[in-house]
């Protein structure tokens, strides 16, 4: 027995000796140069691209089998450039043999230097890339059902153990060239480098490259992986900073993602500047605010959690430059999508973020391009509902605080209600309604003001100062049409402005039935003049864009006034006639004096940011003659003949009525 044993071990060595021995003579015999012309026959075949490798192949098969080459090209099918879709310049891989034996893959070297990788989309927007890997002509496959069939379900890597020593991909370049437009992008000095590559102790990864010039880099570790990688919980933790601007920290898990495809982060990015960042890559700022100091300063970071079905995202905080917002939002269902949401942001001046106004248009123009007609048909799908708290809210320079508004839509319909704020010392609230289930979309609002400082408001809105007062406000408007100019023609709607306890400044309509030369003259100087009154209602209604009055109502200490006309929303144009009745007695305002003449009609008209105000004449002189207030007819004395009244021509009684308003009388 025990000699058996003997010749047992002394074949057995004898054999792992043999084998040893032909490990280290065999790669000294075989001239893999002789099989090059195969190997390239066969990688051509493979990828549908002209191969060649221009060095030598060496084979290394103990302690370490090995393969190295140099000067490997992978050529560009026909129709594109000169440079080779991918090249090598030098690649070498070793790793040991007989662990392989104990499922353990144990890897002393995997190094790929000089990799240039060359994109290219020709003028007829085709890719170079496009069509890699498709079998050459001729080639027969099975069907597919019956290669997934036969095919085993994955059961992750058939290993036991896993060592890389040395993995680095190193001095390698991405060139991206479009044909069409000139342009060439690059990435270059990519340098990759993993350490600690096994599958029981995290992954250490180091990747530094250029883009453009502007330095990239990604720092961190990965695992560990596990005895089954891709079924268990992966730790992520990584450093990203990228063109001297952003830095990201990223932190969480990857769970099963063989499997269940889950994911459990947390990223933060530390405060940086879009625009800068914009600038380093070479593209202009696609967005032209107002303010063009707007988006200077960007920061977030949020938990982010899901799976191919739904998204979580929890601990929001964004900061865009003076402002600040905290978020979370759900979403599942992508093909339907099911989205709600709750934001809370402090305080925002939007118009620093709203296109500056166009330069050079009339009045009358509106200076708007219609849009291309939109495709509702993926807001037809989305379930929405969320909330929005402001606490600071300001647009086209009206302030608004505490907005509160809950939002909800389904099938194309979505809904504000309510929306509430505080405005100008009063409370707004609104509801409002979006339906995009048609092509054209429509829109309806119906708000409440009320307790609203007026002046302050139309000052912001308008930069004019031209009225005060306590405001209330309802209105019920409706619209359709997706541009500007379209929603404008489209508006109908009604309701009443109603002012109380203020003025309106830069006429004086009692001025006007006074002394019509004095209020319309141009070089008056002096106290700026202004119209007092204790209510101004203004009922209105819409249609089609232009907005109509019959009865506006000016209650004042010395007039009272009704105004009926039009503001065409279309045009910006104005055309109102303001009929003023002149009060007796100013009893109660600390004057007794008793009052009389004629009220002085005043025509309002220009536009919204150049109104005018001239007084109606023609009007004054019909009513003059109707209601008999021209100075008494002239008769002929006793000793003439001809004795009759004389009416006066219509000339000479406006001369005779604006003798009588320039006297007071």
């Amino acid at each position: 027995m025990k000699k058996a044993i003997k010749w047992v071990a002394v074949i057995g060595g004898g054999l792992i000796v043999v084998i040893i021995a032909l490990l280290l003579i065999v790669p000294m015999f075989v001239n893999l140069q002789k099989y090059k012309p195969e190997i390239e026959k066969q990688v051509t075949k493979a990828t549908g691209r002209p191969c060649s490798i221009g060095g030598d192949l060496r084979l290394s098969l103990f302690p370490w089998a090995g393969l190295t080459f140099s000067d490997l090209h992978l050529g560009n099918p026909p129709g594109f450039g000169e440079k080779p879709f991918l090249s090598v310049k030098a690649f070498d891989v070793r790793a040991r043999l007989i662990p392989l034996l104990f499922r353990e893959l144990e890897v002393k070297r995997f190094v790929i230097d000089g990799l240039q990788v060359v994109l290219e989309r020709n003028k007829q927007g085709r890719g170079n890339w496009e069509g890699i890997g498709k079998p050459s002509e001729g080639a027969v496959l099975e069907p597919a059902e019956k290669r997934s069939k036969d095919r085993e379900p994955q059961k992750g890597l058939p290993l036991e153990a896993l060592v890389v020593g040395e993995f680095a991909v190193a001095n390698s370049s991405i060139l991206f060239i479009d044909d069409a437009t000139g342009r060439k992008r690059e990435i270059s000095q990519v340098n990759l480098r993993l350490k600690d590559v096994s599958l029981d102790r995290p992954i250490r990864l180091a990747l530094s490259a250029a883009v453009e010039g502007n330095p990239l880099s990604v720092e961190g570790q990965l695992g560990p992986l596990g005895k089954d990688p891709g079924k268990g919980e992966i730790p992520v933790d990584f450093a990203v900073k990228a063109f001297n601007e952003v830095d990201l920290q990223l932190k969480g898990s990857l769970i099963e993602p063989a499997n269940r495809q889950q994911f459990d982060l947390k990223f933060e990015t530390s405060p940086f500047s879009p625009r800068k960042l914009m600038s380093a890559i070479g593209q202009s700022f696609p967005i032209a605010t107002a303010d063009p100091q707007a988006l200077s300063r960007v920061a977030l970071k949020a938990k982010v959690k899901g799976d191919p079905q739904s998204l979580a995202v929890s601990d929001g905080d964004l900061q865009l430059d003076e402002s600040r917002l905290d978020f979370a939002l759900n979403a599942k269902d992508f093909p339907r999508p099911d989205v709600s949401f709750d934001v809370k942001l402090d305080r925002i001046n939007l118009d620093r973020y709203l296109p500056a106004p166009a330069e050079g248009k009339g009045s009358g123009e509106s200076g708007q391009v219609e849009p291309k007609r939109t495709d509702y048909a993926p807001l037809r799908k989305l379930v929405l509902a969320g909330s929005v708290q402001v606490g600071s809210f300001t647009v086209k320079k009206a302030k608004l605080e505490n907005l509160h508004l809950k939002v909800s839509g389904k099938n194309g319909v979505f809904l504000l209600d309510p929306v509430t704020a505080k405005l100008y010392q009063g409370t707004l609230t609104t509801k409002a309604s979006l339906d995009v289930s048609q092509d054209i979309p429509k829109t309806s609002v119906s708000l409440e003001a009320k307790g609203i400082q007026g002046g302050p408001l139309v000052k912001d809105l308008t930069a004019k100062d031209f009225i005060e007062g306590v405001g209330k406000i309802d209105a019920v408007i409706g619209m359709a049409g997706a541009g500007p100019d379209t929603i404008k023609r489209s508006l109908n709607g009604k309701g009443e402005f109603l002012f109380r306890d203020g003025a309106i400044k830069g006429i004086d309509l009692a001025g006007m039935v006074r002394n019509v030369k004095a209020t319309f003259d141009l070089a008056k100087v002096g106290e700026r003049p202004r119209t007092d009154f204790s209510e101004f209602v203004i009922p209105f209604t819409i249609t089609h864009g232009i907005v109509t009055t019959t009865h506006a109502a000016l209650t004042s200490p010395l007039v009272r006034l009704v105004a009926a006309g039009k503001a065409n929303l279309v045009d910006q144009t104005l055309d109102f006639r303001v009929e003023p009745k002149f009060v007796a007695t100013l009893k109660g305002q600390g004057d007794t004096k008793e009052r009389k003449g004629i009220a002085v009609p005043v025509l309002v008209r220009g536009t919204f940011s150049s109104p005018t105000f001239q007084p109606d004449l023609k009007g004054l002189l019909e009513k003059g003659l109707r209601e008999g207030l021209l100075p008494t007819p002239e008769k002929k004395t006793a000793g003439d003949a001809n004795e009759k009244e004389t009416q006066p021509s219509p000339s000479k009684a406006l001369k005779e009525i604006w003798k009588g308003l320039k006297s007071g009388h």
